[in-house]
């Protein structure tokens, strides 16, 4: 990518606010998931990273994660698969011991100009990797967070706007509001809070591979900020989610979005 993401912020020295816990990263090889990595290792956090089979962009992101002092397990797979979630947790657990906080933050989109280009695999594979993943790798770790543990699921400012060539994607992303909300008030007895982030318009290798030129050239520039947003600049809102400094917080969604202004 031509200016390379930014998913490293120089300016984030950390203070401990995660020390001793471990964290699960579903699509954590780059983007986002891989900012959220390196911000919770300098805060004391070792990672488990899972990501379909972008091995050379996981082994950067594992690289960047040891070089803050954190352990950083990678495992690869396709998350929309039960069994394979329930072994990425297992495998997690095996070798680093426990789980204090889960992200589950995999997605793919693929953009259609009509409802009738979306053919049936294209939905069921942005339902599996969107949503079903977050139902599979949450019910694999379930058994094994302990009170005081943390959930953060990644939604998008297009559950709440709306976007005309990611119909399917945008359905994934408004279901996992619904979801994150649904799970807060499952989970609060167990004192088991569950979040969410719903980034605006984030320069990830999502975006050059899925929309045309003309739409990369100007993307990000209808916000208010007008400008695309970096992977650095979401990562704190998963830190403040995952930390203590969130203890009275569940069923909330975070809004990193570049100033767009959000009803509902």
């Amino acid at each position: 990518m031509t200016p390379r993401p930014k998913s490293e912020n120089r300016d984030h020295h950390g203070v401990g606010k995660l020390t001793g816990k471990v964290a699960l990263i579903t699509g954590g090889d780059s983007g986002i998931g891989r900012a959220v990595a390196i911000a919770f290792a300098r805060e004391g956090a070792d990672l488990a990273i899972s990501y379909f089979d972008e091995h050379k962009d996981a082994e950067d992101t594992q690289r960047l994660v040891k070089k803050e002092g954190r352990r950083c397990l990678t495992i690869p797979g396709d998350v929309g698969d039960h069994e394979h979630c329930m072994y990425v947790v297992r495998t997690a657990l095996e070798e680093l011991g426990h789980l204090d906080i889960l992200i589950n933050n995999a997605a793919e989109q693929v953009t259609q100009d009509s409802l009738e280009k979306i053919t049936p695999a294209q939905l069921e594979r942005t339902f599996r990797t969107n949503i079903f993943s977050y139902f599979f790798m949450t019910q694999a770790a379930l058994q094994h967070l302990a009170q005081g543990s943390s959930i953060i699921n990644t939604t998008s400012v297009t559950a709440y706007k709306g976007s005309p060539h990611l119909l399917d994607y945008s359905s994934t992303k408004g279901a996992i509001v619904s979801f994150t909300r649904s799970l807060a008030l499952s989970l609060s007895e167990k004192k088991i809070r569950v979040n969410a982030v719903a980034p605006g318009p984030i320069w990830t290798p999502l975006i050059p591979s899925t929309f045309p030129p003309d739409r990369v050239a100007t993307f990000g520039s209808d916000v208010p900020l007008q400008r695309a947003g970096q992977p650095e600049e979401v990562a704190p809102s998963y830190v403040f989610l995952a930390s203590a400094d969130a203890s009275y917080m569940t069923g909330q969604v975070l809004h990193p979005n570049g100033g767009t202004v959000i009803n509902g």
